[in-house]
Formats: structure tokens, sequence, C-alpha cells
């Protein structure tokens, strides 16, 4: 039985040595004698190795529901490349391409690359989808690869293209984020080229190394934003539809939680497809939003009224007298309609949107305190995660004239980006407290953990029972005089107000008959989910925001109910904190 038993035990080992054998023959013939048609077909397919694909982590949209939507990825495809020493006939090779490339080939660009013959590699065509790549390699062009190429999509195309930005080369040799989000989160989506997992058959037929390479850092992940899609296409699309029918320069809108500072959409009109980058404009490459400032006009008037009032300089029954114009430092600074009010409440100057009014509560307040409100709202930047975001400029504020005060309590003299302008406002629907605007909300790590990304940083402005008070005012103009108070939804109180402000002429003074339009509005008043700010800049043959923002503002107003399904708050007793 032992004799048997060895006797088996020597035939399995003979097999196994002969499988040995035949496999290690079998790969010296594909490696060694073969290597050379092997690796040339590979390098077809893989591009000399897998492992040099470009390689970059994911940006997500966040819908409703919770569920995360890819707007930056990869897309997997080909490139098609030539060797002008073995391309006989360019033109015939030309005419196969380009029926085949789904991609646009100069012509002349191909024929020049083909007459280069002290070249043997010329790339001809990029991004060429997968369907079309094969078909080019199965013509077996002599002279012609097909390799294979990993690019960074978009697959939402312009949507919020201006805040998550670009990968290019910029002024260095590797692919890299240039702005928004995939500047502002680089170290975590870059891959530095390297995949954990290569390749079995690149690897085997090309020779470029193990199949195991180290594992990525921890740091490496997705990154995971706050923009609902739906919320996002419907701003881009109002907006475009402002800009189109008034011929603006540009018009921009964010849509916010105010309590959270999260950003559920944020747009400005133009903007650029990252997948065509071809045509695009470079001012059109940064987030306006972000980056650049501008005179709000009389949004700025709620902020001015909550200041006084927190500060106890007036009181929501306090009055003045309105003469429709005043002289500050021999400068003229009159009501929108020049005439004169006499004896009025507070409430008047958000209701009726007084320039003189405003001017009042400043001179109430005096310039230490009214700038050191102005400072709390706009002397630091929001810290908003996306780059070079903007400076406010205050500089009449450090002046001893006091018309540069008057001036800045109703938005003109003091210029201040859109999203310092919201994240300030926010406070009105948040019992005075600014939060921090921003756009990511967790990073997915590569290893499988979702981190949650902390934006607890507040800063107290002003008092609840200001911003409430001021809410009623701004509540008060929705519903009696926005659109002759035809703009009232019976189930659902809205607070707004608009802005029109005169355009600087570059020369230390204002345009008479160019405007800066703004609009600002939160809902439901007295617990609110979103605050909207839209503006347009230079609108042509159209004088105030009332006439160019205010259906936008409450095109959204309706939309977002809806879409959120936000209750009814109309009927409901609301609390009035205590001072």
């Amino acid at each position: 039985m032992r004799a048997q038993f060895r006797s088996r035990i020597r035939l399995v080992l003979a097999g196994i040595v002969l499988v040995t054998l035949l496999i290690l023959i079998r790969l010296y013939f594909v490696q060694i004698v073969q290597g050379a048609d092997y690796a040339q077909k590979a390098d077809r397919q893989f591009a000399s190795g897998s492992s040099g694909l470009f390689d970059r982590g994911s940006i997500y949209f966040t819908d409703k529901n919770g569920t995360i939507i890819s707007a930056a990825t990869l897309a997997t495809g080909f490139l098609v490349a030539i060797n002008p020493q073995t391309l006989v006939n360019p033109e015939a090779a030309y005419a196969a391409i380009a029926g085949l490339a789904s991609t646009t080939i100069p012509h002349d660009a191909f024929i020049a690359a083909a007459t280069k013959k002290n070249q043997v590699y010329v790339e001809v065509a990029h991004h060429v989808p997968d369907a079309a790549g094969k078909a080019i390699a199965a013509l077996d062009i002599p002279g012609v690869q097909v390799l294979q190429e990993r690019w960074r999509y978009y697959p939402g195309g312009s949507l919020a293209s201006q805040s998550i930005g670009i990968v290019a080369y910029g002024l260095g040799t590797t692919l890299a984020g240039q702005t928004g989000l995939e500047a502002e989160y680089d170290d975590t989506l870059d891959r530095s080229g390297n995949s954990l997992y290569k390749n079995f058959f690149a690897e085997l037929f090309s020779n470029v190394g193990n199949l195991l390479v180290n594992a990525k850092d921890a740091r490496e992940g997705n990154v995971v934003t706050t923009i609902e899609p739906e919320v996002e296409m419907r701003l881009m699309h109002d907006l475009a539809a402002v800009n189109t029918q008034y011929s603006s320069k540009e018009s921009g809108g964010i849509i916010m939680d105010p309590a959270t500072g999260a950003i559920y959409a944020i747009a400005s009109y133009p903007t650029y497809d990252p997948n065509n980058m071809q045509n695009v404009n470079p001012s059109l490459l940064g987030n306006p939003l972000v980056e650049q400032v501008h005179e709000f006009g009389s949004i700025m008037k709620p902020l001015t009224m909550a200041s006084g009032l927190d500060a106890g300089v007036i009181t929501p029954e306090t009055t003045f007298n309105d003469p429709g114009c005043i002289l500050v430092n021999k400068a003229r600074i009159c009501d929108w309609d020049f005439k004169p009010k006499g004896v009025i409440p507070m409430k008047e100057i958000i209701l009726q949107s007084l320039n003189v009014g405003a001017s009042f509560i400043a001179d109430q307040l005096g310039q230490d305190k009214f700038r050191s409100y102005f400072t709390k709202f706009f002397g630091d930047k929001t810290g908003i995660d996306l780059p070079s975001e903007g400076h406010a400029l205050l500089s009449n504020l450090s002046k001893p004239q006091q018309v540069g005060y008057d001036t800045a309590s109703f938005g003109q003299g003091v210029a201040v980006t859109p999203i310092q302008m919201i994240r300030a406002l926010a406070a009105l629907a948040n019992g005075g407290v600014m939060v921090q605007p921003h756009l990511a909300s967790a990073i997915r790590l590569d290893s499988g953990i979702v981190r949650t990304l902390n934006y607890s940083t507040t800063t107290q402005v002003f008092s609840a029972l200001a911003a409430h008070e001021t809410t009623q005012m701004m509540t008060e103009m929705v519903d009696e005089k926005l659109q002759g108070g035809r703009a009232m939804i019976p189930t659902m109180s809205v607070a707004a107000k608009t802005g029109t402000a005169q355009l600087t002429n570059g020369q230390g003074g204002y345009y008479t008959d160019r405007w800066f339009h703004s609009f600002v509005g939160f809902f439901p008043s007295y617990n609110p989910r979103f605050i909207i700010l839209l503006y347009t800049n230079d609108p042509q043959h159209v004088m105030y925001a009332s006439e160019t923002l205010d259906t936008t503002f409450l095109d959204l107003v309706h939309f977002l109910i809806d879409y959120y399904q936000v209750p009814p708050d109309r009927g409901f007793a609301t609390s009035t904190p205590s001072r």
C-alpha cells in the first residue's frame, strides 16, 4: 500500500513539474520570442501600461433626497497617434480615421503631422469614444496607434461649472485643479497618476512593473457637495433668461440655507461648458459670486436697520421727518422719488426704500458704531471653500466725512462680494448669527470612510430681536408693496428687499443711467429654509430691480416651495424675541 501511495505522489509531482514547465515555456515565448508583437498590441489598448493613465477623485452633487450625483468624474476612451516614418498613405489614413473618430480632426493638422518624418510618435486625436477607438484599431492601419486614454469629464456640462472648476496643466507639466472645487480640494482629488491595481495583461506585455503599487494615502477621496442639481439648473435657467431679456453684462444668484451656510445653488451667466474649452473666454473661468465686488444698493438697508435696532439708537416706533433730499458734506442724498414724506416710522425706510431714512439711522449710530457693525459684516472673508475670494472695499468708513457712512447705509460707496452679502443678510434669517457659506459637505475617502466636514464657526452680529423686527418690516414689504401687494403668498410668509445702485463711472463718480440691480429674500420669514440673493449688472432700458428681478425671485420661491414641499406657515403664531 505504501509503495502504491509513493508512486501516486511521484506521478502528481511529475504532473505539477510538467505543467509548470509548460507555463514557463509559454511565458518565454510570450515575453521574449513574441514580446515585441504583444507589446505593440498591448500599447494600442493600454497606452504602455494603465498606470500612466490620468486618475483623479470625483466630485458629487447631492439631490434633495441625499442621493449623490456625479458632477466631475473620469471618462475612458482612446487617443489616436501616428508614426510618420511608417505611415504610408496619410490621405487614406485620415479619411478612414476621421470617418470613425466621432471627434473633429483637422485635415491640415493631420497631414502636417504626417510630414514630420524625424518623429515616430505624434498624437492626432484625443477623447475618442470607446466604440470609435476600437473601430479604428480594427482597421490595423500601419503607422497608426490607438491608445487607451482617460480624461476629466463633467456630466452636467455647464451646470455649476464656475464652482466645480476645471483640471488643466496650468504653468506646470502635471494635470491639477486650476479653478473652483477642483483647485480648492486638489490635494483630496489628486491621485498622482498611480493606481492600486493595474491591468494584468498590460503589465505582462508591456513590462512596466509589479501588479501592485503602494496603497493610496488616506487623505485621498471624493468631494460631496451641497449643490442640488435641480435647484442649480433652475437658478441657471432663470438667470440666463434675465440676462438675455435685459442684455445685462452679467447676472448671478445664490440659494443657501441661512442656518447652516450650505449652498444649494450658485450660478452666474454667462458661463461655460468645461467639456468644451476650445473657445472659452478666460474671464469666465473664475467664480464672480466669490471673487468680484459690487455696490449692492438698497438690499443693504435691512442690515443698517438691524444695526440701529441692535444698538438701541432706534426702535420700530421711532419716527423721523423725511424731506426727500438732504445735504451731507456738500453732497446731495435723495430718495428715489425726491419727494418729502413728512414724519414717518422706521418701517417705511424698508417699505419705501428710503435713502434719507437709512442716512438717518447712520447718523443715529455715529461713525464708530456704524463702522463696527459693517466691519463685522464685511471686514473678513467668508471662508467659503472656493479659491480667490475677494475682499470688501470699505475705505469710505475710515474717513471722517459723514457722507461716506450715509451712502454706505443704503449700499453705495462700499463694495462687497455676493457671497459676503448673502452671509450678512442670512443673519437676519438666523437670529442675528452669521454662518460660514460652503459647498462641500463631506469627503468620501477611498478607504470607504465618509468624513463629514465641520462648519461650526458662527458670529453673532446683532440680536435675535433686531433680526426679528427687521424681518417683520421685510415681510410687510412683500405683502404690501412688492408688485403692488400681488406678490403676497397667502400660505407662506416671505421677507424680501430690492436694491438699485448706480454704477461707478471709473472717474470717481456714478453714471446717471446705468444700474446694478439686486434682490434678497428668505422664507418662511420666521423659520427660514432658504435665502435667495439675485443680481443683474447693467441691465438695459430699465431702472429698478423691482422691474428686473422680482418675478424671477418669486418664481424661485414657488419652485422651492413645491420642490421641497415646504409646509405653509401663515396662520401660525410666531414668537417675538425679547429685548
